[in-house]
């Protein structure tokens, strides 16, 4: 596969910073490995959007990284071909045991945990959101604080991330995060590390700045608002 130069242009079309949990997860995953590319934002559940993603995306969905004239639509594959086509890029651990349990983890967080999606939907501005979790749910998060204890536990002396050094779970698992911090769900010690560290990288900050200035809203995404939210505003509280 041909390698990306100087003369190539990347563009990644996204969402809506707020709510577009998989725009993030490539947008992430390109930022903190130094890519050089543009953004495009189409604000998801307009006519915008309708009018506009046909030209960009086969499947009508954010994200969609443009590279000449190739297309990948898809967060995981964003990561991969970035991988493959940009030499300073590494998607997985060096590791084989590592880069094994990380490709696992992901394609967990990439099929799965339904039911955390649909009851807790990202929405990086809000903040303490009262939702009471199915039991589905609460497996989901059960499931997933596992995932998170577990790697820092194994590969806490290789760095601050899951696995060591930044791959493509922490970006798969960065929208969770955020959505964790939205709900208060209770994140033991070990884990809770990792998260601060994600919150406090610079691409992660720009990334909530962007998300807080933005003027949309989704309603269906607005879960759990608290009394103290006044119906009718123009933007969610937090």
């Amino acid at each position: 596969m041909g390698q990306a130069n100087d003369s190539s242009t990347l563009t990644l079309v996204i969402g809506n910073r707020n709510y577009s949990s998989w725009s993030l997860r490539a947008w992430l995953f390109l930022t903190v490995n130094a890519v050089d590319f543009k953004t495009l934002r189409l604000p998801l559940d307009t006519e915008e959007f309708d009018r506009r993603i046909g030209d960009y995306s086969p499947s009508r969905t954010v994200p969609v990284l443009l590279h000449d004239e190739r297309r990948i639509w898809d967060s995981l594959a964003i990561c991969e071909y970035a991988a493959e086509t940009l030499p300073h890029v590494q998607a997985w651990p060096a590791a084989a045991e590592a880069r094994a349990r990380a490709r696992s983890v992901c394609c967990e967080m990439h099929a799965g945990f339904a039911a955390l999606r649909r009851e807790l939907p990202m929405n990086c501005r809000a903040r303490g959101r009262h939702v009471t979790p199915c039991d589905s749910t609460r497996r989901d998060i059960a499931r997933i604080l596992e995932i998170w204890t577990d790697a820092r536990a194994e590969y806490a002396a290789d760095g601050p991330w899951l696995f060591g050094d930044f791959t493509v779970a922490d970006a798969m698992f960065a929208p969770v995060a955020l959505r964790f911090r939205t709900y208060s769900v209770a994140i033991p010690a070990a884990a809770a590390a990792w998260v601060e560290t994600l919150l406090a990288h610079p691409a992660m900050v720009d990334w909530l700045s962007g998300a807080a200035a933005e003027p949309e809203v989704i309603p269906g995404d607005e879960r759990g608002l608290s009394d103290a939210d006044a119906p009718g505003t123009n933007r969610p509280s937090g």
